[in-house]
């Protein structure tokens, strides 16, 4: 079921210090909601008001660059035509050793092939700045806290999960608070046109 869009919280002093940046993302339709009330619920000024905006998302690389050329759309374009789309699948519910509660995504190997060709094409922007040498696919649900744990998220997404989907279009949001949004959406063909 579709969301209403929804207004962002106004940001609070520390936010307004978030310069924001890009996201180069897969939405995640069937657990955007899941994923939207849990924002509104811990982090109310980065809940995007655009509806085209996948709140729940697999993160291929970010930050990107933060101001794209158009050259470096067009790039970013014909690297994701020579793409497929990828099917995946969510089934259960894992913790970052830093606490982030999440979804992997099932089988990663095509998420991280992607990742690494945008990487290889832009090798300046390494996928969140080079904290992790190799990044885990997944959707991020939450994180622990006195109330939140792993087992009481995967109560919550009882009805959610498993989820099986299919990678079809790369968004480039802008993550701020105050200012969630799609600056550019890019559709991954369904057979390959080869690699440019």
């Amino acid at each position: 079921m579709p969301h209403a869009p929804a207004q962002p919280a106004t940001p609070t002093r520390q936010q307004l210090r978030d310069p924001g940046h890009t996201v180069l993302a897969v939405p995640v339709p069937l657990l955007d909601d899941y994923v939207r009330a849990r924002t509104a619920h811990y982090d109310a000024a980065y809940l995007a008001a655009d509806p085209r905006f996948g709140q729940a998302h697999i993160t291929l690389l970010a930050p990107w660059v933060r101001t794209p050329t158009p050259a470096q759309l067009a790039r970013l374009e014909d690297l994701l035509a020579s793409q497929t789309a990828i099917s995946y699948r969510l089934t259960r519910v894992a913790t970052f050793p830093n606490g982030i509660i999440h979804t992997p995504v099932e089988p990663a190997a095509p998420f991280r092939a992607l990742t690494h060709v945008i990487w290889d094409r832009f090798p300046a922007h390494p996928p969140y700045q080079g904290q992790f040498t190799d990044p885990v696919p997944h959707v991020t649900l939450d994180a622990v806290s006195t109330t939140i744990d792993q087992a009481r998220v995967r109560d919550m997404l009882t009805d959610h999960l498993p989820v099986h989907g299919r990678a079809e279009v790369v968004q480039l949001q802008w993550w701020q608070a105050g200012h969630c949004h799609v600056q550019h959406s890019w559709s991954l063909p369904a057979t390959s046109r080869g690699v440019s």
